[in-house]
């Protein structure tokens, strides 16, 4: 009997895992024309956007290229998406989800005349995937950019911008479709990202593929409609493809636009003035699940009657259901309101995004500084705030900049954007003064300086800073520095021959590394693969003699790739079989690269991550761990800022046994400067003396460890 149960049980644990190993992987689509299939990337067989997405992904997903090189989404088009193959094989796929990325084509003269029928012959596309058993979640991808002006016959810039946009966003909003705005992504034109001014490269590739899997792994309702929830009646259009009403409340003017898919929690960013002028940031938080509000308080500038005008309006959007603490939006003036309605209500607000923001009613309306100001507005803050004279005005007490030090106790963090040559709202009356009290009362402020810019153009082309300035304030930000993927640098003014690029190298060091068995092995980027080692592909070997001097007869080799992220470092280490060399040392210095995207705790857990891997992967190893090397020309500027936080946080983690930590400081003068004789111009990559420093530091480290 008992003999029968251990079967029993046992027959029942091996469906179990059997069930689980048939677990179907989710299907992904990826519908498009030479962009999806990858024309102009470099090897676009493992770098164009559904490859790359395939990595990041992983192994539960199936993504498949439907790509097609001049495919048009009309029908009538001079090569149509329906008639092709491929878009019989994508239906034949049965996708769980379908990324359509079509319309480039359709900008060109010959096709654009039948763009009348655009959004009918799009319709009909989603509607022939909706219908499929897999009932399929449609995302709709936004064109890129096209930077070629002058060309009015073929691919046409103003077409895609002006007339085919805003056609896919109607459609988004007639359909219920969710859509990605790529177009602001690629703004402004950068060669190393759109080689052809049309198609993007290896690294363009990377920023869809990175964009497309935060939409993918969005979790949330898609069912939640905060207007039937609170009974709100009103006009109801499309916001850029997003739902949006536009009803009262109290009387008051409001307006509310819902994402296709409410984020968990209900995040929500809440504008203060000028709805719709430069909405990119808005747009992308819709696209990530946050609704976007707004309730009129123009006539108040900011005044007690507005702050509590906008504290029933919070409370009203609460009874809805919306998260706890808004994200607070202000432009120009609307700075006055989010800023006194923030410094009332600390507790409710999660983070702060002020543009070219008036701090104080003496520099904008009042013109009492560098600006002219304006005498009507002037006015209209006199009868708002119930001043009877200039001088009440003038004296008044109650601006953010007087209420800095109150505001920064507050907690949240606060991001401004602004013009350097703002002559309306001059910085040094307004962001300055307050950024400076902030900080000495131990707020969380940055700044982004535009310089050359005046008051307008409001915001930046790519809201990608302030989007995931936001994202990190309300815990949403995916940190790719821990997330494992293949790189995607291209060039070859990296380092190495002409014709190579990212998978050249990886290869060549799984190569390398798997027949020559070094001792000690050095991982990392550009620095560590200035050393050179054994390979071929690699031009650029600084510091080749010098280590070859410092460690004699010792076998050693480089497995720096110019470029890498400590994501990609990731990979290759879960990936390269580095494990075969069974080295007695690992170096690993990593973490540079991430510095233009990624804040200090990220490329940290990135950096943890790494050693991890490589821990795991290569237990008899001692791992020498040096993070980044010192970088950043300028003492206080924020390059060595961010260096010296990542080295703080590596120096108190608990490291075991296995790891010796070391921050080599000697690169830097006692001025606070970096040595010149040591490290370059770019204050990042070492000449032959640093080479040969730091060669000299790494023999005398790893030698306990080659008895």
């Amino acid at each position: 009997m008992k003999i029968k149960s251990v079967l029993s049980v046992f027959l029942m644990v091996l469906l179990f895992l059997g069930s689980r190993a048939e677990t179907p992987k989710i299907r992904v689509a990826c519908v498009g024309n030479s962009i999806t299939f990858g024309s102009k990337v470099v090897n676009r067989e493992k770098n164009s956007y559904p490859q790359q997405l395939q990595y990041i992904l992983g192994a539960n997903y199936e993504v498949k290229n439907f790509g097609v090189s001049g495919a048009t989404l009309l029908r009538k088009g001079n090569k149509p998406y329906f008639s092709l193959p491929q878009y019989h094989e994508a239906i034949n796929f049965n996708p769980n989800i379908v990324l359509i990325k079509l319309g480039t084509n359709d900008s060109k003269l010959v096709n654009r005349v039948y763009l009348n029928e655009y959004k009918s012959d799009y319709s009909a596309l989603i509607d022939s995937f909706r219908m499929l058993p897999a009932k399929p979640r449609v995302i709709l991808l936004l064109p890129l950019p096209a930077f070629n002006e002058a060309d009015t016959i073929g691919i046409t810039a103003s077409v895609i911008r002006d007339r085919i946009i805003p056609a896919i966003r109607e459609l988004a909003y007639e359909k219920g479709c969710e859509v990605i705005n790529l177009y602001n992504l690629f703004l402004p034109f950068q060669q190393y990202l759109v080689t052809d001014k049309i198609h993007p490269s290896s690294i363009g590739a990377g920023i869809i593929a990175r964009r497309v899997y935060e939409t993918i792994l969005l979790k949330g309702d898609q069912n939640f409609d905060i207007t039937k929830k609170l009974s709100i009646s009103g006009k109801e259009s499309s916001y850029h493809g997003f739902p949006c009403t536009d009803f009262t409340f109290n009387s008051w003017a409001c307006k509310i636009a819902r994402p296709k898919i409410t984020a968990n929690g209900k995040p929500w960013i809440w504008r203060a003035r000028f709805w719709g002028h430069e909405p990119q940031t808005d747009i992308a938080l819709l696209e990530r699940g946050f609704h976007l509000v707004y309730c009129d308080v123009a006539d108040f500038n900011g005044s007690n009657e507005g702050v509590e005008r906008w504290n029933k309006f919070y409370s009203f959007m609460r009874k809805g259901g919306l998260a706890p603490k808004v994200v607070l939006e202000g432009m120009s003036r609307g700075g006055l309101i989010i800023y006194r309605w923030a410094a009332a209500n600390p507790e409710k607000v999660a983070c702060v995004y002020a543009d070219a923001p008036v701090l104080d009613i003496k520099s904008w309306p009042g013109g009492k500084g560098k600006g002219a100001g304006s005498l009507p507005d002037w006015n209209l803050v006199k009868k708002a705030y119930g001043f009877a004279t200039d001088q009440e005005a003038i004296d008044y007490k109650g601006n953010p900049v007087d209420l800095a030090d109150k505001i920064a106790k507050g907690g949240y963090p606060m991001l401004h954007v602004v013009g350097d040559a703002d002559d309306v709202v001059p910085v040094t009356e307004n962001t300055a003064l307050f950024e400076i009290a902030v900080q000495e009362n131990g707020g969380n402020i940055e700044v982004i300086h535009k310089p050359g810019v005046n008051h307008h153009p409001h915001s930046l082309e790519n809201p990608t800073p302030i989007v995931d300035f936001i994202l990190r304030a309300v815990n949403r930000k995916i940190n790719f520095a821990t997330l494992a993927a293949p790189g995607n640098e291209y060039r070859s003014a990296a380092g190495w021959k002409e014709g190579s690029d990212w998978w050249a190298n990886h290869e060549e060091i799984t190569k390398v590394v798997s027949e020559r068995k070094p001792t000690v092995l050095l991982i990392g980027n550009s620095i560590t693969q200035g050393f050179g080692g054994s390979r071929d592909i690699v031009t650029w070997k600084p510091g080749r003699e010098a280590l070859n001097k410092a460690l004699g007869s010792t076998t050693w080799e480089s497995a720096g790739i110019s470029g890498d992220r400590t994501q990609n470092v990731l990979w290759r280490v879960l990936n390269g079989n580095y494990e075969a060399a069974n080295p007695k040392v690992v170096i690993l210095t990593i973490g540079v690269n991430n510095f233009p995207d990624d804040k200090a705790e990220e490329i940290t857990e990135g950096i943890k991550l790494c050693v991890k891997a490589i821990s795991e992967k290569m237990p008899n190893a001692k791992i020498i761990l040096f993070g980044i090397l010192p970088t950043g020309n300028d003492p206080l500027g924020p390059q060595r800022e961010k260096y010296i936080r990542i080295h703080r946080l590596l120096s108190s983690y608990k490291w075991n046994k296995q790891v010796i930590y070391r921050n080599v400081t000697e690169f830097i003068q006692a001025d606070g400067k970096l040595n010149s004789a040591l490290v370059g111009p770019d204050g990042i990559h070492l000449t032959q003396g640093g080479y040969e420093l730091w060669s000299g530091i790494i023999a005398e480290m790893i030698r306990p460890f080659l008895k």
